[in-house]
């Protein structure tokens, strides 16, 4: 069977077809690299197989376009080392949005096609981490929050580890993104890796099973729930509650495929050995695979609260917003607040593209999270004595979740500003209208959190 033949059995192109062989393909060679001789010899397999399938996968000019900022973030921390992560930072991210507005990428992958900038949205994120981790080498421990000592880098990686780093063929597609430190201590063995290794075949296979899974709803329901519906005269002829469910099926769907990228990328990083996090505290210890986890499926389909969402989707991309975006924005002695948050955010729009759709759903989600929390602080102003009262605010912000989340999320899917307007109008602008009012309404009806009266003394 040719390529044309296979692409059209799974109702793809044949440009993403050969992109997902190559990236199943990261498994095998991902295991590969545990027999690779010598620390020198794992830094050019990690960089040599990161082309290779970059080229197999989009043609020669993808690695031209990830030259780019992995030359900047090099040279900034040779040349000017206490500001290279800002320089980093801005220039990194002005090339790929320039690559972003270049290639359209979002219409592409809307219409099923494939094409680098993917893997250079992970691989900007890798080089500014590098450089802002290099530039906190030169500050003094005190004052640093327990990430930046962590991770902060003394010495600068030779060139050879810094294109293992970038190019490592396991996580250079979709991620997940992980820091330097880590990546020299996994290559050099040292650190959690200088120990015995946990044997990493069952956890690969179970994040294979689970990525066949995925796929296959996805294959599903895809044709079911199509996003040219928002805009068809039938969608608009529908009652409010069944254009509601359909703006949650549609949602769901698009969720299954991101499970199945990041399973595989998961299978990828487990079988390097990189994807080994420590052990469990339990009496029979067991090993942790957290740093190759990408995705809690069920986190995300039952979460009880917006504010949990950050913590089980995109994980490993959420963490480094939180430590290259979020947290620095905070000043010391002060405690983050929606600016922080907005801006968190923003930032986050900016990286998957310059589309409406993305600005939007960014938004929502900053407001989503926010009203989420109100809903949380009436909840821990009941007495713990009023349990069932309790369990119905947790409900309500389950629902207040599922809701705003789903309806939040046609925006990331069609893009274009006249259609998420559309699916927004169409059910009234209920998920903007609501996390607003739950804002608004927390200044008029504040909560301080249940604190139990001390007995008298008799």
């Amino acid at each position: 069977m040719d390529m044309n033949s296979m692409a059209a059995s799974i109702g793809v192109s044949v440009a993403v077809l050969r992109f997902l062989l190559c990236f199943v393909a990261t498994i095998p060679v991902s295991f590969a690299w545990r027999i690779v001789p010598s620390r020198l010899g794992k830094h050019i397999y990690a960089a040599a197989s990161g082309v290779l399938l970059s080229y197999l996968s989009f043609g020669f000019s993808s690695n031209l376009h990830f030259l780019v900022p992995m030359t900047i973030g090099y040279a900034s921390m040779a040349i000017c080392r206490p500001k290279c992560g800002i320089i980093t930072f801005f220039l990194g991210f002005a090339y790929l949005i320039g690559c972003h507005v270049f290639y359209m990428s979002g219409d592409a992958w809307k219409e099923g096609g494939i094409d680098s900038t993917g893997a250079l949205m992970v691989l900007t994120l890798k080089v500014i981490s590098c450089s802002i981790n290099y530039n906190d080498g030169m500050l003094k421990e005190e004052g640093l929050r327990e990430a930046q000592k962590k991770n902060r880098l003394i010495e600068m990686p030779s060139l050879i580890e810094y294109f293992g780093y970038c190019l490592c063929c396991g996580s250079h597609f979709a991620g997940p993104v992980y820091e330097m430190k880590d990546y020299l201590q996994w290559t050099e063995g040292k650190g959690i890796w200088g120990t015995k290794q946990p044997s990493p075949y069952l956890a690969t296979l179970r994040a294979i099973f689970q990525a066949g899974i995925c796929m296959g709803l996805y294959l599903y329901l895809v044709p079911q729930f199509p996003l040219t519906r928002f805009t068809e005269p039938v969608y608009q002829e529908w009652g409010f509650w069944k254009k509601f469910g359909y703006q949650y099926m549609a949602g769901q769907t698009a969720r299954w495929k991101y499970y199945f990228i990041w399973s595989i990328s998961e299978a990828s990083i487990i079988i390097s050995g990189l994807g080994f996090s420590g052990w469990t505290d339990d009496a029979s210890p067991k090993p942790k695979w957290d740093r190759a986890k990408n995705v809690d499926i069920l986190g995300v389909e039952l979460a009880k609260s917006a504010v949990q969402i950050p913590l089980v989707w995109n994980i490993q991309v959420s963490t480094w917003l939180r430590h290259y975006v979020y947290e620095r924005l905070v000043k010391s002695g002060k405690k983050a607040g929606f600016f922080q948050l907005l801006a968190t955010q923003t930032v986050s729009a900016v990286w998957h593209g310059l589309y409406p759709g993305y600005m939007m759903f960014f938004v929502q989600s900053a407001l989503m999270i926010a009203g989420s929390r109100v809903i949380y602080r009436w909840q821990q102003a009941i007495s713990p004595k009023l349990a069932v009262v309790r369990s119905i605010m947790v409900f309500i912000n389950f629902l207040y979740t599922v809701l705003v989340l789903n309806y939040s999320a046609v925006g990331f899917m069609v893009l274009s500003l006249h259609e998420t307007l559309t699916a927004y109008g169409s059910v009234y602008y209920i998920g903007t209208i609501i996390p607003v009012g739950l804002i608004l309404l927390s200044y008029v009806v504040p909560a301080k959190p249940y604190r139990s009266k001390p007995r008298k003394e008799e």
